[in-house]
């Protein structure tokens, strides 16, 4: 079983920690992880013999040896050598970090949004959408900041604090002392200064994701902001989400100024000073190994000062790691069979005692059980929250029944293959999704690049939509709004359509799908659906009396619970609340002039 909807073949990531996790990434790119690391230990390295040539020179001058001369020439070339291949060395480190961080954040983005593409519609249900493009955007990038500067300063300054410990003890093992005990202090300061930091790291981030959230949902919601006249509401709302973003920066500022190892360096220069002229005034050291020694401390002094900075990205990274394997790793409720059943649909199917119901609430839907056969029209009637549309959820499998079976073609929809089940069923929602792309993108959506524009333009002409459409800017090449902003109603209805009806669906669900629309355009997409879904199954959500007439079966709902399945003339006859529902209209004889079923009725 996978738990996952959508899946790609590669490699897969070590979830099991967020340091784990990383270092999987990390690993998959070899030459340039050995590029950096290697890079960055022969430029330390190349660091650390400048002191000691220096000290060579001090003392080759202060020696008053006629050979100074020469030995000043070879100084200074090797120098040069140095500077040079120092030079070189560093380059090659820093072009491989920057590669394995802009690597990291490609993967990882891939990684989170295949992950995404792969939970179930309960899971995102549950999700803010502000907060997870915070995740994907904003924490993703905060993964590359963490590999260069961050772990890129941390290697350099690691090993320009471990390097010179092996040349000072070349020089002299006594000297070690002051270097040995400022490293001990340093690295218990470094842990209590993580220790406080990882709790604040993780609030900026959380902090980020609300004040992201909330950004989304006012600019989602910024038609209702209008005309509610609540802009003055939505500023203090998103103040006060920023002032609490700011005081978590705040915080970490605080944490940052507590953190002594810049005046324990100082102390440490102090003392590996005194330390060496006393070793110079007993005649162990020489001047030019004094030289050599401070230098080398000298070293010690990147570490120290760029830790501050090095290791909050390395923390923030680290959090920010840990929140986006919260959604990899979080569960999506559906499993889908690795060897699931494929076929063509045919187009029946059985409610066998279904119920079903979101976590750990009331059940929307309780014992339903019907049967649908290949090529019947079924009418779904019901009031507001029957569970209409989440019935025709519990076909595709968006979601799972609780209880009981749901049936395609005698085969449980748990045993099927996802992509063949759900690329066999079309859905045209009542809330229209459309994309910021071209028309003919939007009409050819669900079939990718295997759709030509003969097929898109004949798919519109059969909803109604290539009138319209002939009229924009660019015909099919208009780029539309994002959710289809630029469209009414009825335009958005007629493309989602369209959409459909290029799949050549086995199984079609119309959820209140012309609703926007008038009557007129309605009785031509009515005619055209009936000519391309001859011999298809259709689940029709609808309150419209025409649409009620004219499908094979009526299913009522009520509160969850099936009241009622049958063709329009048994219901009326053999139904008390269906009668009800028609009752209101027994006087009116053309039922397109009461085209909706009210839902007050229903309700009673």
């Amino acid at each position: 079983m996978s738990n996952s909807e959508f899946q790609v073949s590669g490699p897969r990531s070590d979830r099991r920690g967020p340091v784990r996790w990383l270092w999987s990434h990390l690993r998959r790119h070899p030459l340039h992880l050995a590029g950096f690391l290697g890079g960055s230990l022969v430029m330390v390295v190349l660091n650390a013999v400048v002191p000691q040539l220096t000290g060579v020179a001090f003392d080759a001058v202060l020696g008053g040896r006629g050979e100074a001369a020469s030995t000043l020439g070879l100084i200074a070339l090797a120098l040069l050598a140095i500077v040079l291949g120092r030079g070189l060395f560093d380059l090659v480190a820093r072009l491989s970090s920057e590669v394995l961080a802009k690597r990291l954040e490609r993967d990882t983005r891939d990684e989170l949004y295949v992950s995404l593409l792969g939970k179930s519609q309960t899971f995102h249900n549950r999700q803010r959408v502000g907060d997870l493009m915070a995740r994907a955007a904003n924490d993703i990038r905060q993964l590359s900041m963490m590999v260069t500067p961050g772990a890129d300063l941390i290697v350099d300054s690691g090993l320009n604090g471990l390097v010179p410990f092996f040349f000072i003890a070349v020089i002299d093992p006594r000297l070690l002392l002051v270097p040995a005990i400022f490293a001990a202090v340093f690295a218990v300061a470094l842990w209590h200064y993580m220790r406080q930091l990882n709790p604040v790291a993780t609030r900026m981030r959380e902090e980020f994701g609300d004040l992201n959230a909330g950004l989304s949902q006012a600019v989602r919601g910024i038609e209702v902001i209008k005309v509610t006249a609540q802009e003055g509401q939505e500023r203090r709302r998103f103040r006060a989400q920023a002032r609490r973003y700011r005081d978590s920066f705040v915080r970490n500022g605080l944490v940052q100024a507590r953190y002594l190892p810049n005046l324990l360096f100082a102390v440490a220069m102090a003392g590996a000073l005194w330390h060496a002229l006393h070793l110079y005034g007993t005649g162990v050291i020489t001047v030019g190994e004094v030289v050599a020694f401070m230098g080398l401390m000298g070293m010690l002094g990147f570490p120290t000062q760029i830790s501050i900075f090095t290791f909050s990205l390395v923390q923030i990274g680290i959090v920010s790691s840990r929140r986006i394997l919260e959604v990899i790793n979080a569960e999506s409720e559906l499993e889908q069979r690795a060897d699931g059943h494929t076929a063509p649909i045919r187009g029946e199917i059985v409610f066998d005692d279904v119920t079903f119901g979101h976590d750990e609430g009331d059940p929307v839907l309780r014992g339903v059980s019907f049967t649908v056969r290949p090529g019947e029209t079924v009418a779904i009637v019901g009031e507001t929250g029957s569970g209409k549309t989440t019935l025709t959820k519990l076909v595709n499998r968006i979601y799972d029944a609780t209880s009981g079976r749901v049936l395609v073609d005698g085969v449980d929809v748990r045993d099927w293959n996802l992509d063949s089940l759900r690329s066999q069923i079309s859905t045209i929602e009542q809330d229209i999704v459309l994309f910021s792309r071209t028309v003919a993108e939007n009409i050819a959506f669900s079939q990718g690049q295997r759709a030509d524009r003969e097929s898109v333009v004949r798919a519109a002409e059969e909803a109604q939509a290539a009138e319209f459409v002939g009229e924009l800017e660019k015909g099919y090449d208009t780029v539309i709004g994002e959710r289809g902003v630029t469209l009414s109603g009825g335009q958005r209805q007629r493309l989602a359509i369209a959409r459909a009806l290029l799949t050549d669906p086995a199984i079609l669900v119309l959820d209140d799908s012309t609703s926007a629309i008038d009557s007129a355009t309605e009785d031509k997409i009515q005619q055209a659906i009936g000519r391309v879904l001859d011999g298809r199954t259709t689940l029709m959500i609808t309150h419209r009396l025409s649409q009620i007439r004219w499908a094979d079966k009526v299913l009522l709902l009520r509160r969850g619970e099936l009241v009622g399945y049958g063709t329009h003339d048994e219901l009326l006859s053999g139904n008390r609340l269906y009668r009800r529902i028609f009752a209101h209209y027994d006087e009116i004889t053309d039922p397109a002039e009461a085209p909706v079923l009210a839902g007050e009725e229903v309700a009673r």
